[in-house]
């Protein structure tokens, strides 16, 4: 029984959660409608042009390889260049989709419908954050809800994991001062955070969840306008087939250089891939932990998650447990869809380049227990390829250095063998001249796809009038485009070289320590930088003393200079630009008009952070 400080919660209305395994199906519906043949088609699209442009390159290098046969480390190369690619073919392949599914339907927002009244409640799970910000958060979104009352009922839970006492003393303070204003708001903390967030939310459902229709699950820097909650719960009640609605949240807040390459990203091109996500995913769709509308009883009934066995049979949680719930939610016949279009859902990035990288260390110790999932019984194919996209935006990194450190060090000589690789000894290569010619095609094939659907999504934005006008301007859209992917290339090596050692300690076991996100913008001292980016910076050194020295091929140069360079550049990522040059600041629509929620927000954190600071609070009176 979980202890609990939780005087400030309603009655009890308990909601049973029967537990589940992934050796075995506890089916409780079907859909109700499931896809057609546009629907397949759709599917379709998105894998077999995939497969296709893989198996093209992957025929055509075979034979440019193998003039006598092809050796081991022929093949080893081979098979990373066919995993990249894949890789990059699937992602260039979703961007055209979503181009496609844009074009096609233009309807910006979901089709109302008569609907019952719905209870839904607002879940703020929280560990040791900056109690102003989350409280002027709740705030700031249930003073949207009241202006404008649907028929729906909505309810906020702040549920704290806090184990800062002098920060639980906060929450207290300013839970007061919220419910003075917001009388139906609600609190609790428990007094043991076991499992983590998972434990949090289930044991909210397990005590409260029976009164409530839907939860809309936020994270401690989601913030959601009521237009935007009032469209996920029409959606959900529109769709008796839908266990769980994903929004697309727009990243917002961000001041530093690093955080408004993010952020530029986000708004220009995130909206393509979101598309095309939306089209082959269907009914199959992910979720993403935070900012989505769940069916309280679906998820109760089918999402309680096991835990894993280590290899030495210790009880393992599941860390990235979004991923598994919208597949847990699916094998019970419960559609999970992804709504792209959602507009006013916003959440908060990392401000640095190291905060940035420590978030996806903690994601990919999460991502690499999804290999281990990926066989479970009664997982549908494209929930399973969600769970294997998950392990593979960290798993591609060890295969792209791989093939660099094969470019760098395994030599170029000016001989023009027959063969790679000799039979008396393959392990020494004897690379023809012609070589250097495919690396550098190559090279520009990868850099090419990389950016591909980047420029087809900044291209398309920018050819409307209101979209340039809503950047600041033609010149200063099409220059924040060049100076975000001038960042972006400049930055890849590192987390390419971060994400590899990520991952090489996720499958050693090495254990990952949970800790609320740093989102603060100070950035970090050089000595401290200089520790956190010495391999980046030795292996960046090495490379570049391999190019001086005519061993390592110059098209390696980019690469070695972002390594060598790691500690400056990460420096460079905490710079604040909101007082730069226009251009640096990589302006968007959010920025320069200001959403209301986001005002909203920023006016509730600054009253909250008054009354906090105050020696006489609120919760004396």
């Amino acid at each position: 029984m979980t202890a609990y400080a939780a005087e400030h919660m309603p009655a009890r209305a308990p909601l049973e959660r029967p537990a589940q395994t992934f050796r075995s199906v506890n089916r409780t519906r079907a859909l109700r409608k499931p896809g057609g043949l546009v629907d397949l088609l759709w599917r379709w699209s998105a894998f077999i042009p995939t497969v296709a442009l893989t198996v093209a390159l992957c025929v055509s290098l075979t034979r440019y390889l193998a003039q006598d046969g092809v050796m081991l480390v022929e093949g080893f190369v081979l098979s990373l260049v066919a995993l990249t690619f894949v890789w990059l073919a699937f992602a260039v392949n979703t961007a055209c989709l979503g181009l496609v599914r844009v074009t096609v339907d233009r309807r910006r927002r979901p089709v109302r419908a008569e609907q019952a009244p719905m209870d839904v409640a607002l879940l703020i799970p929280v560990y040791n954050e900056t109690t102003w910000d989350v409280f002027g958060n709740a705030s700031a979104m249930l003073k949207e809800l009241t202006r404008h009352p649907d028929a729906n009922r909505y309810t906020l839970f702040i549920l704290s994991d806090t184990r800062d006492p002098e920060i639980a003393a906060q929450e207290e303070r300013a839970f007061a001062a919220l419910r003075r204003e917001h009388p139906g708001v609600h609190y609790r903390r428990r007094l043991e955070n076991t499992d983590k967030k998972i434990g949090n939310i289930s044991d909210w459902i397990e005590n409260w969840g029976a009164a409530y229709t839907a939860m809309v699950v936020l994270d401690a820097d989601s913030l959601m306008s009521g237009v935007a909650i009032r469209q996920l719960a029409h959606a959900l009640a529109a769709d008796p087939d839908a266990g769980l609605i994903q929004s697309r949240p727009m990243l917002i807040g961000a001041q530093t250089l690093f955080g408004r390459v993010q952020q530029f990203s986000n708004s220009v091109y995130g909206w393509l891939v979101a598309e095309g996500l939306a089209s082959w995913s269907q009914h199959e769709g992910n979720y993403w932990g935070h900012n989505a509308i769940i069916r309280t009883r679906a998820f109760a009934e089918s999402a309680r998650l096991p835990h894993l066995r280590s290899w030495r049979g210790n009880k393992r949680l599941i860390l990235s447990h979004d991923f598994v719930e919208a597949g847990m939610l699916r094998r019970a016949g419960w559609a999970v869809r992804l709504l792209p279009r959602v507009d006013g859902s916003y959440e908060e990035t990392p401000q640095t380049l190291i905060d940035y990288i420590v978030r996806d260390h903690r994601w990919c110790h999460g991502n690499m227990q999804h290999l281990r999932i990926l066989a479970a019984r009664g997982f549908h194919v494209i929930s399973r390829i969600h769970l294997l996209q998950g392990a593979l935006s960290f798993l591609m990194s060890p295969a792209w250095l791989a093939v660099v450190l094969l470019w760098s060090f395994v030599g170029t000589g000016s001989d023009a063998p027959i063969s790679y690789f000799s039979m008396s000894n393959p392990l020494v290569p004897l690379w023809p001249e012609q070589e250097r010619d495919v690396a550098w095609i190559y090279m520009a094939l990868v850099y090419g796809m990389l950016l591909f659907p980047k420029l087809i999504a900044a291209t398309l934005f920018g050819l409307r009038r209101s979209t340039r006008r809503a950047y600041g301007s033609g010149t200063m859209y099409v220059g924040s485009i060049f100076v975000e992917l001038f960042f972006s290339v400049l930055y890849a090596p590192i987390m390419m070289v971060q994400h590899t050692k990520a991952t090489l300690y996720a499958l050693l076991g090495r254990p990952v320590r949970w800790a609320p996100q740093n989102r603060g913008k100070t950035g970090y001292g050089w000595l401290a930088t200089l520790r956190f980016h010495w391999i980046e910076t030795l292996l960046g050194g090495v490379l570049l003393a391999g190019i001086l020295s005519g061993n390592v091929p110059l098209l390696i140069l980019p690469i070695a200079f972002s390594l060598a360079a790691a500690v400056p550049l990460s420096k460079l990522s905490a710079l604040s630009v909101i007082a730069g040059p226009r251009v640096l600041r990589m302006d968007t629509p959010h920025t320069l008009v200001e959403p209301r929620i986001v005002s909203a927000a920023r006016s509730e954190r600054a009253w909250m952070k008054s009354i906090l600071t105050e020696p006489q609070s609120i919760a004396a009176e």
